[in-house]
C-alpha cells in the first residue's frame, strides 16, 4: 500500500510541477485538479484502459478458463477473468486493481504453445495477482502512456514546426523533461525483482518450472524476429518485453534479462 501511495504522490508531483511550469499558480491549480481525476481513473479504470488498447475480448474458451481456474485455487486468490488478444505473437499479462478484480490476458499466439508451456505463462501472470503487482503494474502504464504520448509529440514537433515559432525548443524540452519522467515512474513503480519473484511463485504454484523457462525462451526468439506494435509504457506488464528495442522503449525498459531468469527457473527444477 505504501508503494501505491509514493507511486500516485509522485504522479500528482509531476503534474503539479508541470502546472506550476506552464502557468504559474493557476496552472498548478488546474494542475491538482487534473491529477485528481488522474488518479481517479487510474485506480478504476486503468486496467480496462489497457485492454481495451490492445482489443483483448473476453473469452469463455472451457480449456483456458480451466487452466486459469486450477492456478488461482492454487495459489488461493479468486478466479480472474479471461481475455484474448488478438495477435499470433506468444505473451501474456494480467492486469486489476486488487486480485478480486483482476484479468488475465493472453494472445493468440501464446495458444500456439503446448499446454504445459500455456500453463508455465499463466502461473506467472497468476503470480502478480497473488503478489499484488497488478494496480501499481497497470496505472503505470497507462499513466506513463499519456506521459510518453507528450514526450512523443514533442519529439515530432521537433521536424515539423517551424524553429521561429519556438517548436524546436517546446519539443525538445518535451523530449528531454517528460520521456524521461515517464520512464523514472515506470522505474521507480516496477522493479526488475518482480519479474523473478512472479517466475519463482508462478514455478511453485504450478510445479513446471521447466515449462515456464521453455515458454520465455520461445516467446523470447519470436518477439526478436516479429516484435509488437504498442505503447513502450507498457512493456512492463508483459510476460516478455514484446516490442522492438530502441533507445526510446528502452527508456522503460524493466525486464531482467530472459536467460537469467531461465537460468533460474532450471535451477529449481534440480
Amino acid at each position: 500500500m505504501f508503494r501505491t501511495v509514493l507511486f500516485f504522490g509522485f504522479l500528482t508531483g509531476i503534474l503539479l510541477g508541470v502546472g506550476w511550469f506552464l502557468g504559474g499558480f493557476f496552472g498548478m491549480t488546474v494542475a491538482l485538479f487534473l491529477s485528481l481525476l488522474i488518479n481517479f481513473i487510474s485506480y478504476w479504470y486503468s486496467d480496462k484502459i489497457v485492454l481495451t488498447m490492445y482489443g483483448a475480448k473476453e473469452t469463455n474458451d472451457p480449456e483456458l478458463n480451466k487452466i486459469v481456474e486450477n492456478l488461482a485455487f492454487q495459489a488461493g486468490i479468486p478466479k480472474p477473468k479471461v481475455y484474448i488478444v488478438p495477435t499470433k505473437i506468444p505473451n501474456a499479462f494480467a492486469t486489476g486493481r486488487s486480485p478480486k478484480h483482476s484479468s488475465v490476458a493472453v494472445t493468440e499466439g501464446l495458444l500456439e504453445l503446448n499446454k504445459d508451456e500455456i500453463e508455465g505463462v499463466l502461473s506467472h501472470e497468476i503470480a502478480h495477482i497473488r503478489n499484488h503487482d497488478i494496480l501499481i503494474s497497470t496505472a503505470a502504464a497507462t499513466i506513463s502512456g499519456a506521459i510518453s504520448y507528450l514526450a512523443q509529440i514533442g519529439y515530432y514537433s521537433l521536424f515539423f514546426r517551424d524553429s521561429r515559432e519556438g517548436g524546436n525548443l517546446f519539443g525538445l524540452l518535451f523530449v528531454i523533461i517528460f520521456a524521461p519522467l515517464a520512464a523514472l515512474l515506470v522505474r521507480l513503480a516496477i522493479s526488475r525483482s518482480f519479474e523473478y519473484r512472479a517466475d519463482y511463485t508462478g514455478a511453485i504454484i504450478s510445479k513446471k518450472p521447466l515449462a515456464l523457462a521453455s515458454a520465455l525462451e520461445k516467446i523470447s526468439s519470436i518477439t526478436k524476429n516479429h516484435p509488437m506494435r504498442g505503447s513502450a509504457a507498457t512493456s512492463h506488464l508483459w510476460i516478455v518485453n514484446p516490442f522492438k528495442s530502441d533507445w526510446f522503449t528502452n527508456l522503460f525498459s524493466t525486464h531482467p534479462p530472459i536467460e537469467e531468469r531461465i537460468k533460474r527457473l532450471k535451477k529449481m527444477a534440480v
